[in-house]
């Protein structure tokens, strides 16, 4: 395992990008959220029964109005994509006139979709049998995609991934894939979810919750922080100052909700994506752990790391304790993150400053945010219920 492949391979450029988290909605809001030691997550109530929970919120406003021809599907989590997509939408507009609109493409992922707006419609339909109008094509999973390819004019493939939480990283392995086969010239990807009583819920139920703020490979952590967050990219052939170089996936199934022990899948996954990309783990300048807090998955994860680069001590961190687990998005915010480490050669992202559980101590943390040396490439995990796995690998050309 690490041997070096000699394959050329199919990287795609990021030619715009856009992410909105508690850590901000601007480049440099997510550097100064993800270098210095200030929380950046939200202690709320409404979510949960008689009980506050800390949140990844965003903080700012989103549009107030979508067009009449989406007033169907009109959700928080459009309202969210399409507030994202506003601050990039004339320069994706200039960049894709050049091509058909029928060679335009559009995948995203997302876990929550529009439930949110249907909740108190739904508990007034089970609890009360009010008769009341829910309109399910909001919460359906398809009206994201399909909304966005309706207000851009687009007419390429139009498709939401569902995997929970490797959602967008596959969105973003999609795209590459739809890119390479010759099958669209631009393609839209990324992902969005918004803060649900459904999701918090169902994590509570199942003691997934942290307490506080949550640890990841903390001695003491206890569960993760959910988190909302909104990230897409326009994707195509032509080169970029940072790359989407390759995208390793994996489906271990070993379990329902609990990843396999021994980080079998993850560490598959990592090694596909190092594979497709032409290099070595011994390349990888930092790599962006899924890193939920959970005692289950951060200590297969770090087995999985410690399979795949061996000796090589690749900085490491999880950004959750900043962004919260941001279910269908996080793969796309994290990605936004590795992206800007890549653009601005200055700095890597943090991981928490708590106590390490001691038996998940050998990793190589990230605790001092100074960059000591210029990186080509980083990876970004990403790890769903299931057993659904990916790695993907961003790379810039170094001056």
């Amino acid at each position: 395992m690490g041997d070096k492949i000699t394959t050329q391979h199919p990287a795609v450029g990021i030619q715009l990008s856009v992410g909105l988290s508690a850590l901000g909605n601007t480049a440099e809001q997510i550097k100064q959220a993800l270098t210095t030691p200030q929380n950046t997550l939200s202690l709320v109530s409404g979510f949960l029964p008689e009980k506050q929970v800390w949140v990844g919120a965003y903080q700012q406003p989103l549009i107030k109005t979508v067009p009449d021809f989406l007033q169907d599907v009109d959700s928080r989590n459009l309202r969210f994509a399409l507030t994202a997509l506003k601050s990039i939408e004339a320069d994706v507009k200039a960049y894709t006139a050049q091509f058909e609109r029928k060679r335009l493409a559009i995948i995203l992922g997302t876990s929550t979709s529009g439930i949110a707006d249907n909740e108190k419609l739904l508990k007034q339909y089970f609890v009360n049998q009010a008769d009341v109008d829910v309109q399910h094509y909001k919460q359906e999973m398809d009206s994201l995609a399909k909304a966005l390819q309706l207000y851009l004019g687009w007419e390429g493939p139009a498709y939401t991934i569902s995997t929970a939480c490797s959602s967008s990283a596959k969105a973003m392995a999609a795209g590459q894939r739809l890119i390479n086969a010759g099958l669209a010239d631009a393609v839209l990807v990324g992902g969005v979810d918004t803060l649900c009583q459904l999701t918090l819920n169902g994590f509570d139920s199942l003691e997934s919750l942290s307490s506080g703020l949550c640890q990841p490979c903390g001695a003491q952590r206890d569960g993760i922080n959910i988190g909302e967050a909104a990230g897409l990219f326009l994707l195509s052939k032509e080169t970029a100052p940072v790359m989407l170089m390759s995208a390793g996936e994996s489906m271990d199934a070993w379990h329902i909700s609990a990843p396999h022990p021994e980080g079998k899948g993850a560490a598959e996954a990592m090694q596909k994506a190092l594979n497709m990309a032409g290099i070595t783990a011994n390349d990888i300048g930092y790599l962006n752990m899924h890193g939920t807090a959970t005692p289950q998955n951060d200590a297969m994860e770090i087995k999985a790391v410690q399979t795949v680069f061996q000796q090589y001590d690749v900085p490491v961190s999880s950004t959750k304790h900043k962004t919260g687990h941001c279910l269908g998005a996080a793969g796309a915010i994290e990605a936004v993150i590795c992206q800007q480490v890549l653009a601005d050669q200055s700095w890597l992202p943090l991981h928490h400053s708590g106590n390490i559980d001691p038996e998940l101590d050998e990793a190589n943390y990230v605790l001092s945010a100074a960059l000591q040396q210029p990186i080509q490439y980083v990876m970004s995990n990403s790890f769903a219920f299931g057993g659904s796995n990916i790695g993907l690998i961003f790379g810039t050309k170094l001056k």
